[in-house]
């Protein structure tokens, strides 16, 4: 029996013909394939391979937590001082339980390139917060703005003194600023404000102020510089508490100046006695306080005073720019916390009677209660 390739072969026999044949070898391992440099190049596309994947489950876990719900369970205020580094501040977040690993918000911050645009100030974190939110917070520089409050009328003294008693605005304030300087008003500030940059914004404030509503006064008025107009205001605001009151107060004193009258007001003979520290309440003013003579007692001096006598409002600036156009020379109080005007001496002769038969049962009824105050030893009685 002739193969195909041309060989004779021995016939086999039935048995040989139904057995398998033997299989050949396989093929032998190319050598290229067993080179080292293949083996190596195999292994390290592995070790790559696994690395990257490696990665990226660390980047998924780490982009997770980065904007997943953190663990503060209650609002919390954190204070970030000025030159606190990323990493400071991702342990303060983390050991005060807002953020659960400061790792990972430390190369979070990193890589959104947040870094060098965390602000310094005092911060609050609302329960859950995620880190994204606390970076979005930090970056944004909106932190908790406390308050301080000046009342309108008082003296650069007061304010010093409020300022002084602030417990969290900052540094010394040394010199108490000039009087009518500054522009009472509520002011927000963040911690760390100090206190001379808080006098500066108060003086800017009244700055503005000033130059506004002097630009807008009204043409005929007896005031020839922006200083008087403030000079009077303090008056006028020392004058009255009532807004409704302020622009007629002011018009009496501007008819009293356009007449030459002398403005006569108790404020400024107290200024004169005590400055800028104000009369203690239990002390009256005396007839003999209105003929001592200081540079501020207008009872004694003709015009203005020779500076404001306090700080006055906004309001009280604008009631003296534009004052009510009336005749009235006079004004007494009238029990209720307001005063009763008039034009002539005899109607203002009468509205002084009225008040002083309501201050004469004051005093009976505070008798009546054994609670007659004390002048401290001085016989004089009050200036009525």
């Amino acid at each position: 029996m002739v193969s195909d390739s041309g060989e004779v072969k021995t016939p086999k026999s039935a048995r040989q013909a139904i057995e398998p044949e033997t299989p050949p070898p396989p093929p032998t391992r190319s050598k290229a394939v067993r080179h080292p440099i293949v083996v190596f190049m195999n292994f390290l596309i592995t070790v790559v391979l696994l690395a990257v994947i490696g990665i990226g489950g660390l980047l998924y876990y780490g982009k997770q937590t980065f904007i997943e719900k953190g663990p503060l369970t209650q609002e919390k205020t954190i204070l970030v001082s000025g030159g606190t580094g990323l990493g400071t501040i991702a342990e303060i977040l983390e050991r005060q339980n807002v953020i659960s690993d400061q790792t990972i918000f430390n190369y979070g911050v990193q890589i959104y390139r947040q870094d060098t645009k965390l602000k310094a100030g005092e911060y609050l974190f609302s329960p859950g917060v995620s880190m994204m939110q606390v970076m979005q917070i930090l970056t944004s520089g909106k932190s908790i703005l406390h308050s301080v409050t000046v009342p309108e009328g008082y003296t650069s003294y007061q304010i010093h003194q409020v300022l002084m008693d602030n417990d969290i605005l900052m540094g010394p304030l040394d010199e108490i600023p000039a009087e009518g300087t500054l522009l009472p008003e509520t002011y927000k500030f963040a911690r760390g404000t100090t206190r001379k940059e808080m006098v500066k914004r108060m003086a800017d404030a009244h700055n503005r102020a000033v130059a506004e509503i002097w630009a807008r006064r009204a043409a005929d008025l007896p005031l020839k510089t922006p200083e008087e107009l403030v000079t009077l205001a303090s008056i006028v605001e020392k004058e009255t508490g009532k807004a409704s009151e302020r622009t007629r107060v002011a018009g009496v004193f501007i008819n009293r100046l356009n007449q030459g009258i002398k403005l006569q007001s108790d404020p400024t003979v107290i200024y004169g006695i005590f400055g800028g520290k104000g009369k203690p309440k239990d002390r009256p003013i005396f007839r003999s306080d209105l003929n001592k003579k200081t540079d501020y007692n207008t009872y004694q001096i003709p015009g203005l005073t020779p500076g404001p006598i306090a700080n006055p409002g906004r309001a009280s600036l604008e009631a003296v720019a534009n004052p009510s156009r009336t005749k009235d020379l006079f004004f007494v109080a009238d029990g209720t916390g307001g005063h009763v005007f008039s034009e002539t001496l005899k109607q203002h002769n009468e509205n002084v009677r009225r008040w002083r038969e309501i201050e004469k049962q004051r005093i009976e009824a505070a008798k009546d209660k054994g609670a007659e105050a004390s002048d401290g030893g001085a016989e004089e009685k009050p200036a009525e």
